[in-house]
C-alpha cells in the first residue's frame, strides 16, 4: 500500500443503488463554451445522465447544487458516452449516448441567467439510429480519414461492427470467429479497429477493408460469397497475450508513431502499430481500468492503473513513479482541465462514487495512542496470577465439552418442530415408489439481548434428509460498533413420521435386541400414538415400523418382565426405533413424576455384524481408489491416441492410421464405461456410509446403556466414532476413527505411562485393512468393561491402573499381542446381525446461528 492519499479536490456520491462500468464516464467542453474547460459526462446503468461542472470552495468540498448542471433520466440503460463531431454540417462537439439497442446524439447547450443560480442547461436531440443487434460498447474518429467530422463504430453482443456515418447507417460487417465481445478501440494513425478476441489475441482490422468486404446481413457464407464475388473480411495482424483484456487504448506520440495499449488481467502491454510489443509490464494487483497518456519526458508514455486494492499506480513505461490511495474501487478513470486546474484525476467507481483528486503528499500514518504511564505493583500482579492460574485449572478439571459464555442469555435461537407432517408436502419431486415423502415445517426463533449487526443461520440435517433452504442471512438497520463474533447452536427433533410409517410386524428377524428397565412396561399405544392401527388390538405390546426405503422394524413390549425387543433384517435399521423408544420412555415417565427411570443394555455387544458393514464400506472405498486410477490410464491413453492421430492429419504425406481410430473408439467406451463405474461406485459408497453412521449410533448407544456412560463421556464416544460428516477418499472414516481410537487408549484408557509415552501416527492415510480398526474397537469395549472411564482433562489421563478393577491390557506393541488380546476380548463379545438405516439420525439435527 501506499504512503500518500490522493488529494480529494471535489467529490460526491450519485443517486442511490446505481451501477456504473468503464464506459459511464468522459470528460470534454460539450457545452462548446471554448474556455477549455472540461464538463464530467457520467452516464448510469439505471438511465441517468449527468454533467457536472465542479466549483469547490476550498480543496475537499462535497458537490454543492450549481456544480451539476444537467441531470435528465433516459429511461433506457447507459452503457457508455462520448463527445465528438457527431453531426453533419458543423464541427460543434456533441454528446453520443450508446443504449443497449439505440444510439442517441445529443447537443447540450445553457442559458446564461441573471443571477448565479439561473444558468439553465438543456440537451437536444438531434437524432437517433435504432440498432437491430444488441449493443456492448463502441468507438469513434475520422474512418477512412474522413477531415472535420467523426463516424461512430458500435460493436455487438454477437460481435457485430455497425459503422454509422454520423446520420446515416453505412454497413455491418461480422468479426471472423468471435464468440465473446472484447474493448473496441481505433486508431488514427493506421485507420484500423483494434479488439481483443475471445481467443485472447489483440487483432486489427483496416476499415477499408471492412468496407469493401461483404455484407454482413447474415452470419453465414452467402451463396455469392461462395462463388467468390465480394472481398473476404481478413484481419490486418494479429498477437497472443494469452488472457482477456479490460480496456484498449491508443496514444500517439506524434504524426509518425503511435502505441495501442492494452489491459489484462494481470499485465498491462504496448504494442506498436504492427502488433510488435513495445514493451509489458506483470500487475502485482488485479487492475480495474487504465489510461495512458503523453509524458513530459520526450519517447515515454505514462499510464494510470487503478485495481481492486483501492490504489492508483502512476507508471512512465514499465517504472513505477507513484502510488497513491483512492476511497474507492475505480472503474473508469479520465484526467482532464477542471476550473483553470489543469491535471484533475477523475476516477469512478461501480457503486457511484464520483472523485476528483490529484497528486500529493499528504500522508495517511497510523499513530499509536498515548499509554498512561503508571507504577507496577509486584505484589497485586502476583495475586492477580494465581487467581488466572486457579481458574484454568478449574477449568481443564471440568468435564464441560463446550465452553460457557459470560451470558447465556445475550443471544439465544431455539427450533420448533411442528408436531404433524404438512398437509402439502413440499418434496414433490422426490421419488419413493408409490411412498409420499412428507415434509415437516421447522420455525427458528433468534432472541437478542445485545444489538446486533449481522446475523448468520445455518441448518444442518443428516443425509438422506434435505432442507429447502440451510442458509438465512438477516441484515440489521442500526449501526452499531464492530464486535466479535459469536457462535450458539440448537439440536431439535423431528418427527418419526419424517422418515417412517406403521407396518406390519414381523415375528421372525435376524437381528434383535433387548433393553432392559427397572419400571413396568408402557402400552406402546400410548408411547407411539401417531403409528397405532384401528384394526389391530395387539399393539399394546407390538408395533410395526415401516420406512420410506422398504425395511421393517418391529417393536415388542413384554408382558410379564420389564422388557422391550427390538428386531428387524437389517443391523443398522434397528438404531432410530431403538433410539426413540428410549427418548419416548423417559419423557413418558417424567410426566409421571418418576425420576428414578433408567434403561440397560445387558446383551452382548454385536461388535461382529458392525465389524461386517465396516469392512464393506471399506471394500467401496478400496474399489472406488481402483476405479479412479484405472480411469486415470485409460484418460492418459486416450490423450496420447489423440496427439498420434493428429499428428497424422497435419502430416503433408498422409500415412495409414494402423487401426488408430478404432483403438481411439475402443478407449472411448472404455473411458464412459470406468466413468459410469466410478459414480455407481459412489452412489454405494454414500448409501453405505449412511448405514455405518446408523449402526455407529447404535453401538454408541448400547455402549452408554451397558456402561451406564454419563452424557459428556457419550459425546467423547460420538466424537470419536463420527468425526467426519462426508467420507471422502483423501481423508476416509476408518483412518480418522483408528486414530480417534488410538488417543482415547493411551490416554484416559491406558494402564501405564509406558503406554502413554507411544507415539502415533501424525499423518492419515488409507489403511491397508480393517484389522487394526477392529482390534482397537474391541480393545476400547474391553478397558470400557474393566472399569475404564472417558474423560478429557490432562488430569484424569493418569493410568488408571488403582481404578480398574482387575486391571487392564496395556496396548499392544506388536502383532503378537494383538492376537492375544483379540482371543481374550472374543469371549466378551459374541456375535449378533446387522440392521442398516436408509434415513440416518434424523430426529436429532444441529442448528448453528453465528452473530456478530
Amino acid at each position: 500500500m501506499s504512503l500518500f492519499k490522493a488529494r480529494d479536490w471535489w467529490s460526491t456520491v450519485l443517486g442511490e443503488k446505481e451501477e456504473f462500468d468503464q464506459g459511464c464516464l468522459c470528460l470534454a467542453d460539450v457545452d462548446n463554451t471554448g474556455n477549455g474547460q472540461d464538463k464530467i459526462i457520467v452516464g448510469s446503468f439505471m438511465g441517468y445522465l449527468r454533467i457536472f461542472n465542479p466549483h469547490p470552495v476550498k480543496t475537499g468540498d462535497g458537490a454543492q447544487a450549481e456544480d451539476m448542471l444537467l441531470e435528465v433520466h433516459l429511461r433506457d440503460p447507459i452503457l457508455q458516452v462520448e463527445v465528438g463531431k457527431f453531426v453533419s454540417g458543423t464541427e460543434m462537439l456533441h454528446l453520443a449516448v450508446l443504449h443497449s439497442r439505440k444510439l442517441c446524439v445529443y447537443s447540450v447547450s445553457g442559458t446564461l441567467g441573471n443571477v448565479e443560480h439561473g444558468n439553465q442547461y438543456q440537451i437536444k436531440l438531434m437524432y437517433e439510429h435504432n440498432l437491430q443487434r444488441t449493443a456492448c460498447n463502441m468507438t469513434y474518429g475520422s474512418f477512412g480519414g474522413v477531415k472535420g467530422r467523426d463516424l461512430i463504430c458500435i460493436q455487438s453482443m454477437d460481435g457485430m461492427l455497425m459503422v454509422f456515418e454520423q446520420e446515416s447507417y453505412a454497413f455491418g460487417r461480422f468479426l471472423p470467429g468471435s464468440l465473446l465481445p472484447g474493448p473496441l478501440a481505433y486508431s488514427s494513425r493506421t485507420d484500423s479497429f483494434i479488439t481483443v478476441s475471445s481467443c485472447r489475441q489483440v487483432e486489427s482490422y483496416k476499415y477499408q477493408v471492412l468496407a469493401f468486404a461483404t455484407d454482413a446481413d447474415k452470419r453465414q457464407e452467402t451463396e455469392q460469397q461462395k462463388l467468390g464475388s465480394g472481398k473476404r473480411l481478413v484481419v490486418d495482424w494479429t498477437l497472443n497475450i494469452g488472457e482477456q483484456a479490460l480496456d484498449i487504448c491508443i496514444v500517439s506520440f506524434n504524426q509518425s508513431a503511435s502505441s495501442v495499449f492494452v489491459l489484462g488481467e494481470r499485465n498491462f502491454f504496448c504494442l506498436k502499430d504492427n502488433g510488435q510489443i513495445r514493451f509489458m509490464k506483470k500487475l502485482d494487483c488485479s487492475p480495474s481500468c487504465f489510461l495512458p497518456y503523453c509524458s513530459v519526458s520526450e519517447g515515454t508514455i505514462n499510464t494510470l492503473i487503478g485495481n481492486h486494492n483501492h490504489m492508483l499506480h502512476i507508471y512512465q513505461d514499465v517504472t513505477l513513479k507513484w502510488a497513491t490511495q483512492l476511497p474507492h474501487i475505480p472503474v473508469a478513470v479520465r484526467v482532464g482541465c477542471l476550473h483553470d486546474l489543469k491535471g484533475v484525476i477523475v476516477t469512478l467507481s461501480d457503486d457511484g462514487h464520483l472523485q476528483c483528486s490529484y497528486l500529493g503528499t499528504d500522508p495517511s500514518l497510523f499513530q499509536a495512542p498515548k499509554v498512561e504511564s503508571r507504577e507496577l505493583h509486584y505484589d497485586e500482579l502476583d495475586r492477580e496470577l494465581k487467581e488466572l492460574q486457579k481458574i484454568i485449572k478449574d477449568v481443564n478439571k471440568s468435564q464441560g465439552i463446550w465452553p460457557m459464555t459470560e451470558r447465556e442469555d445475550d443471544l439465544k435461537v431455539s427450533a420448533m418442530v411442528s408436531p404433524n407432517v404438512d398437509s402439502v408436502s413440499q418434496a414433490a419431486d422426490v421419488d419413493m415408489g408409490t411412498d409420499l415423502v412428507p415434509s415437516v415445517t421447522v420455525k427458528v426463533t433468534l432472541q437478542n439481548r445485545l444489538a446486533l449487526r449481522k446475523a448468520k443461520l445455518s441448518v444442518y440435517v443428516q443425509p438422506p434428509l434435505v432442507l429447502t433452504c440451510d442458509q438465512f442471512t438477516f441484515e440489521f438497520m442500526e449501526q452499531n460498533p464492530d464486535g466479535i463474533p459469536r457462535v450458539i447452536q440448537c439440536k431439535f427433533r423431528l418427527p418419526l413420521k419424517l422418515i417412517c410409517l406403521p407396518g406390519q410386524p414381523s415375528k421372525t428377524a435376524s437381528h434383535k435386541l433387548t433393553i432392559d428397565t427397572n419400571k413396568s412396561p408402557v402400552s406402546l399405544l400410548s408411547l407411539f400414538p401417531g403409528f397405532a392401527s384401528q384394526s389391530d388390538d395387539d399393539q399394546v405390546n407390538v408395533m410395526g415400523f415401516r420406512f420410506f426405503g422398504g425395511s421393517r422394524v418391529t417393536l415388542l413390549a413384554s408382558k410379564t418382565s420389564q422388557r422391550y425387543r427390538i428386531q428387524s433384517e437389517q443391523f443398522e435399521d434397528l438404531w432410530l426405533v431403538t433410539n426413540e423408544l428410549i427418548i419416548r420412555l423417559q419423557e413418558y415417565f417424567e410426566k409421571q413424576g418418576i425420576k428414578d427411570f433408567a434403561c440397560s443394555f445387558s446383551g452382548c455387544m454385536p461388535l461382529q455384524e458392525y465389524f461386517e458393514l465396516i469392512d464393506h464400506h471399506f471394500e467401496l472405498r478400496i474399489n472406488g481408489e481402483k476405479l479412479e486410477e484405472l480411469l486415470s490410464e485409460r484418460a492418459v491413453q486416450f490423450r496420447a491416441i489423440q496427439r498420434r492421430l493428429l499428428t497424422r492429419f497435419k502430416d503433408k504425406t498422409p500415412a495409414p492410421l494402423q487401426h488408430l481410430d478404432t483403438l481411439l473408439d475402443g478407449t472411448y467406451k472404455q473411458v464412459i464405461a470406468l466413468a459410469d463405474a466410478v459414480e455407481e461406485n459412489q452412489d454405494s459408497l454414500f448409501q453405505s456410509f449412511t448405514k455405518l453412521k446408523s449402526a455407529t449410533h447404535l453401538v454408541i448407544l448400547l455402549i452408554g446403556l451397558w456402561q451406564k456412560l454419563s452424557t459428556d463421556q457419550i459425546a467423547i464416544l460420538e466424537a470419536a466414532f463420527l468425526p467426519v460428516q462426508q467420507d471422502t477418499q483423501e481423508l476416509g472414516w476408518e483412518e480418522t476413527v483408528d486414530a480417534a481410537i488410538s488417543h482415547l487408549l493411551k490416554t484416559c484408557l491406558s494402564k501405564s505411562s509406558k503406554e502413554q509415552a507411544l507415539n502415533l501416527s501424525s499423518q492419515l492415510n488409507l489403511p491397508k485393512d480393517t484389522s487394526r480398526l477392529k482390534k482397537h474397537i474391541t480393545l476400547l469395549c474391553d478397558r470400557l468393561a474393566k472399569g475404564g472411564r472417558l474423560c478429557l482433562s490432562t488430569d484424569a489421563a493418569a493410568p488408571q491402573t488403582m481404578v480398574m478393577p482387575g486391571g487392564c491390557t496395556t496396548i499392544p506393541e506388536s502383532d503378537l499381542e494383538e492376537r492375544s488380546i483379540e482371543q481374550d476380548s472374543t469371549e466378551l463379545f459374541t456375535s449378533h446381525k446387522h440392521l442398516i438405516v436408509e434415513t440416518p439420525m434424523p430426529e436429532v439435527s444441529p442448528l448453528q446461528g453465528v452473530s456478530e
